[in-house]
């Protein structure tokens, strides 16, 4: 039997897909309309209609994007009225709200309220839905009064015990409802600045970082919109993880990284051994560079003949160094100011080679120097005294040498050991690591650009865009949209050559792009140096810094915020999250415990609910340990078989148990990244690091604590991935 509120419930978001779908039509129509006008025309009209298509387009993949799980709550207001919350806004054709955006401040009341502080309601309801169909609602009431008579029509137990009790699909499940006031207040936070937020494991860290996200863009898309908003993980399992979440959300435009896809050109997952990434993250690696670039500008110790077209001049090392010092006085990046030293020694050399053919009887004007310097130009004997001086570089030949050269690398680091100059030696065709990524964008900071003419180049689109941004107010104009459209977004599609990407498509192409706002998840893990590869991203320095210190596993991470911020800020505010939604009470009670006794300084947080199931502990001969493992996940899966399960494992230990569980379950099993679409994943702790399952299976704990440095928080980090069951199972009994 329905429930007659039920019913009443599925009636009205039924009008509220109509108005979606009608909404959806509009906009296809005025796209073919827009598609009809041909390709006739001025070259301006023939942009404004791709803009314009462009933008229906848009359009119709945003509204494509909400249609799972449209409204999710209602509020009943002091004054009886019911507000409606969803993914976007929505109003009928009289322009009357039918649906507030979650994000808009009259919505807040739907995280915010409490029975001591409803905010103006009265209850609050979550509306559970399949498809396009409302399945289940669930009521808080705020006032007494709504007690007093027939309950009959409150039902369910609130949206966030449902959602913990759900099984895990592999990705983060809708999450929009279940967000408390807590995290509420962090979301809807000042943008200026740096925040920081601190909390354990399962206090919904993740869902804070890409909600404020949505929030963000929302709230301040005149900021936001050109620049948009950098979600910086820590691994691309990471970003599979939470990728479709921010589109149901009703956000498009936020870009997703991992640090080792920070620098155009390279996405690597490659680590190095952890003392080699702990000097490679090191902020003595932004000097090494520095003196590195440095040293590629040299003045000769003796003079040079040239030979131009059989003429012999005579190039002296102090016009090599006044050239250098007045390029250097510039402080421009290395390739940059290579022009200005060109310039300044082509110059000299022009008027030595003009006295030298007067002297000869040749006739030379002001006129003549042109040529002049273009014969100098061309001279091959010129261009190696000019590069050998100045030679222009690459980031990527520049860090490749640096360390396939022990020579050049010993001149620049008379303090080091030589085994700290030991780890960074590799050959010239090594891939780059993840650690590599940010000193390939230190050194491209101090390099500039290879080639000069880029910069014009780049001038030249910014002024060309400036006049698109001009002619697109005056279409908007024209055509009666005003308000409707915006001439920034309109202007991007201008030209036969804009950029048509998406921003995360264009960011990536563009080192020097910068956002307006920066979020970074488990950013305990984060270097120095990978900190300042973010400070330049960001020059306006607003960032949310989301994480947990306990968890890091970074060979040489900071006990605390303030100094692992310091390659990035010395200022920042402080929020903690202290209620711990995912994991059950007995496996956070364990968790904390091992990380206290091997002395884990941790944020202690409550666990809101128990599991039915005791963290299981099994312990076997060694040779008995992988059909111990697949014994335990085959008893786990006869308890659950519709949820997900991780088999966490040191990096010794992965393929072994992923050879042994696939033999077992076959294509049920997978591994890594590419493997959380299957509902059981071999993982190592890193590559578990902010994700949750239904059930965790952790091989070895004891070999997991003693695999580095930072075990002890490798293993807390496993061990607090379940919302369900943990099975503990090794060689010896956890110490």
């Amino acid at each position: 039997m329905v429930s007659p509120e039920l019913e009443r419930e599925r009636s009205y978001v039924k009008t509220l897909y109509q108005r979606l779908d009608a909404l959806r039509n509009e906009a296809a129509d005025q796209l073919e309309r827009v598609q009809r006008d041909g390709g006739g025309g001025t070259h301006q009209a023939r942009s404004e209609r791709d803009a314009f298509a462009r933008m229906y387009e848009d359009r119709i993949a945003q509204l494509g994007e909400v249609d799972e799980r449209l409204a999710f709550g209602r509020l009943e207001l002091d004054d009886g009225l019911h507000r409606y919350i969803g993914r976007i806004g929505l109003r009928d054709g009289d322009q009357q709200p039918l649906l507030l955006d979650w994000r808009v401040p009259q919505a807040s009341a739907f995280y915010q309220a409490t029975a001591a502080n409803p905010l103006g309601a009265r209850a609050r309801r979550h509306l559970t839905s399949k498809g396009r169909e409302i399945v289940r609602i669930e009521d808080e009431v705020f006032d007494s009064e709504l007690l007093d008579g027939d309950t009959t029509d409150l039902q369910g137990e609130g949206a966030l015990l449902a959602a913990l009790r759900a099984e895990r699909t592999g990705r983060m499940s809708d999450i929009v409802a279940t967000i408390q006031a807590e995290q509420d207040r962090i979301i809807r936070s000042d943008i200026a600045g740096t925040l920081v937020v601190q909390g354990g494991p399962g206090t919904g860290k993740t869902a804070v970082a890409l909600h404020r996200a949505a929030y963000l863009l929302y709230s301040h898309r005149d900021r936001l919109r050109s620049n948009g908003v950098l979600i910086v993980g820590p691994s691309p399992s990471f970003l599979q993880y939470i990728e479709a979440v921010l589109p149901s959300l009703g956000e498009t435009g936020v870009v997703l990284a991992s640090v080792g896809q920070l620098y155009p050109g390279v996405a690597t997952t490659l680590e190095d051994a952890p003392p080699v990434a702990a000097l490679k993250g090191s902020s003595q690696m932004a000097d090494l560079i520095a003196r590195a670039v440095k040293s590629r500008q040299q003045v000769p110790a003796e003079e040079q003949t040239l030979d131009i077209n059989g003429e012999k001049l005579i190039l002296e090392p102090s016009v090599i160094a006044t050239a250098m010092a007045t390029a250097q006085r510039s402080r421009k990046p290395h390739n940059i100011a290579r022009q200005q030293f060109q310039k300044s020694v082509l110059t000299v050399l022009a008027k030595k080679l003009a006295e030298q053919l007067r002297t000869h009887g040749n006739t030379i004007d002001d006129a003549d120097f042109g040529w002049l310097r273009e014969d100098l130009r061309a001279s091959y004997d010129v261009r190696v005294a000019l590069n050998t001086a100045w030679i222009p570089l690459t980031p990527e030949k520049f860090i490749a040498d640096l360390y396939a050269r022990p020579n050049w690398l010993a001149s620049l680091t008379p303090r080091w050991s030589a085994e700290q100059r030991e780890l960074l030696r590799r050959d010239r065709d090594a891939p780059f690591t993840v650690s590599d990524v940010a000193l390939l964008d230190e050194a491209a900071e101090l390099l500039g650009e290879y080639d000069a003419t880029g910069d014009v180049e780049k001038k030249e689109r910014k002024r060309q865009y400036k006049r698109d941004v001009e002619n697109a107010e005056a279409a908007i104009h024209n055509m009666g949209v005003e308000g409707l459209v915006n001439a920034e977004d309109l202007a991007s599609g201008f030209g036969e050559t804009a950029v048509r990407g998406t921003t995360a498509e264009r960011a990536a192409a563009d080192r020097e792009w910068t956002y307006g706002h920066i979020i970074v998840d488990e950013a305990q893990e984060l270097s120095p140096m990978q900190w300042r590869v973010l400070r330049r991203r960001s020059p306006l320095g607003s960032f949310t810094i989301v994480g947990d210190i306990a968890q890091a596993s970074y060979a040489a991470a900071a006990p605390d915020w303030s100094q692992a911020l310091t390659s990035l800020t010395s200022e920042f505010r402080l929020d903690e999250l202290t209620v711990n939604y995912r994991t059950p009470a007995q496996i956070t009670e364990a968790a904390e415990a091992m990380a206290l006794a091997h002395g884990l300084a941790i944020t202690r947080s409550r666990a809101v609910r128990d599991s039915e199931w005791p963290v299981d502990t099994v312990v076997v001969d060694t040779d008995e340990l992988l059909d111990a493992v697949v014994d335990v996940v085959d008893e786990d899966r006869e308890l659950d078989s519709r949820g997900t399960l991780a088999v966490i494992a040191a990096q010794r230990l992965v393929d072994a148990q992923y050879g042994a569980l696939t033999a077992r379950f076959g294509a049920s099993v997978g591994r890594g990244a590419q493997g959380l679409s299957r509902p059981i994943a071999v993982l190592t702790p890193q590559e578990a690091k902010g994700l949750e399952f239904d059930a965790v299976v952790v091989v070895e704990p004891n070999e997991i604590i003693e695999s580095s440095t930072r075990g002890v928080g490798a293993l807390y980090v496993a061990m607090t991935r379940p919302t369900q069951r943990l099975h503990l199972v090794g060689t010896s009994a956890l110490r």
